[in-house]
């Protein structure tokens, strides 16, 4: 009889949290503050626009603010004599032809751009543009004050995280610029360099993200993360073909798409004021897939076949404050 009466109590107790789980789930302001960032962006361009210009160039970006794009994503390093460039690779080989490190050269020596550059996302397609110079961070800070950033560290690198954490500093951009890394050793050291400044989920936490969200822990758990970055998975090995040898498994990918890309996760996300951001999308359907899903944001290299689509398939309105 204990035994048949402890059995009823325990799942008892299970179809309480169950029930508790989901309400909050689907209400988690009832136990979280919703977070209030100064930007709300549904058009986000990679490397600036990179399927239309040579990536992560003050053109590029130009031509990105121009076509109507809400916030610009760029990678960061460190030169030799200690500037702070926009690139996505430390070694230049792909972009430049040269066997280079950013980091054994100073500014003033960089190589220029290829003259065409294959779109890492876009496989077979290729960007060109007047401007295959190598740009500086502050730069880009001078030319678009207003504009939000997500800037990615890559490299554990403490003296490039206070110099880029100085630059936003210096320009007054605390709110507007997003500390982003895949992980989460840098991604400390970014947030304690720069506590203002909001951050994205690192890979880690993402992990940790959908083990509380499939334990039914996440509505009670609190988040410092501001932005939620991930692949769009329908686009891997179709328009991007990844270098590890695992994505390249239709089974491993199918897997990611059905545990990662949950409407009711990312409903609660954004109900507690999460942005999330799926990347990169450079078709119309891929766009129309990643809003579907709940995103309120996409990421793309071609900003004017985004704005067209946005045109044309106007999202829901963001929320009158956020």
């Amino acid at each position: 009889m204990e035994v048949v009466s402890g059995i009823l109590l325990f799942l008892m107790a299970v179809g309480v949290y169950i029930v508790c789980s989901v309400y909050l789930l689907r209400n988690p302001l009832i136990l979280h503050k919703k977070k209030r960032l100064e930007f709300y962006c549904r058009h986000i361009s990679h490397r600036g626009g990179c399927g239309e210009k040579i990536e992560s160039t003050i053109e590029g970006f130009t031509n990105a603010v121009d076509m109507g794009t809400e916030m610009l994503e760029m990678d960061c390093h460190l030169t030799l004599d200690g500037y702070v460039v926009v690139s996505h690779d430390e070694n230049i080989l792909r972009q430049t032809g040269y066997d280079k490190t950013l980091s054994s050269l100073r500014f003033k020596d960089l190589p220029l751009y290829k003259e065409k550059l294959e779109v890492t996302f876009y496989v077979g397609h290729y960007s060109s543009g007047k401007d295959r110079r190598f740009a500086l961070l502050e730069d880009v800070f001078k030319k678009f004050p207003n504009m939000p950033m997500i800037l990615e560290i890559k490299e554990d690198n403490g003296l490039l995280i206070k110099k880029v954490s100085s630059l936003v500093k210096q320009y007054g951009r605390d709110g507007i610029t997003v500390w982003a890394s895949e992980e989460s050793k840098i991604m400390d050291k970014c947030q304690k360099e720069n506590p203002h400044m909001p951050y994205m989920f690192t890979m880690w936490r993402g992990a940790v993200l959908l083990l509380l969200f499939y334990t039914g822990l996440l509505p009670f758990v609190p988040l410092g993360e501001s932005l939620l970055v991930f692949y769009l998975p329908r686009i891997i090995n179709r328009t991007y073909i990844p270098e590890e040898a695992i994505l390249k498994k239709r089974f491993v990918v199918y897997l990611l798409q059905m545990l990662t890309m949950r409407k009711s996760l990312f409903e609660h996300l954004v109900k507690r004021g999460i942005q999330v951001q799926l990347f990169v999308c450079n078709e119309e359907s891929d766009m129309a897939a990643a809003f579907s899903m709940g995103a309120t944001g996409v990421m793309t290299d071609y900003p004017t076949r985004l704005s067209n689509y946005l045109e044309k398939h106007p999202p829901p309105l963001p929320p009158t404050v956020y």
